[in-house]
């Protein structure tokens, strides 16, 4: 049975060939298409960075600080 059509816009990129090949490489291993494996890689890529953005402007805007790892404040 073939999959439903999902409500979706094209993206035509360009790829370098090695990452090409181990996109393909993944999806064959893990029997998911590479149209999955490129959202779920974009997704994690954008909450991280906006994850990160928001982290960033709450130490601007002073409500939050910024701690060292070995728990030291950085004043």
């Amino acid at each position: 049975m073939a999959r439903p059509k999902k409500d979706g816009i094209y993206l035509n990129i360009k790829l370098d060939k090695d990452l090409y090949h181990r996109l393909e490489r993944v999806s064959e291993a893990a029997g998911q298409t590479k149209t999955l494996i490129a959202e779920r890689a974009l997704t994690a890529y954008m909450d991280k960075y906006e994850g990160e953005q928001e982290i960033i402007r709450k130490i601007e805007d002073g409500r939050a600080e910024l701690v060292e790892k070995d728990g030291a404040h950085n004043d």
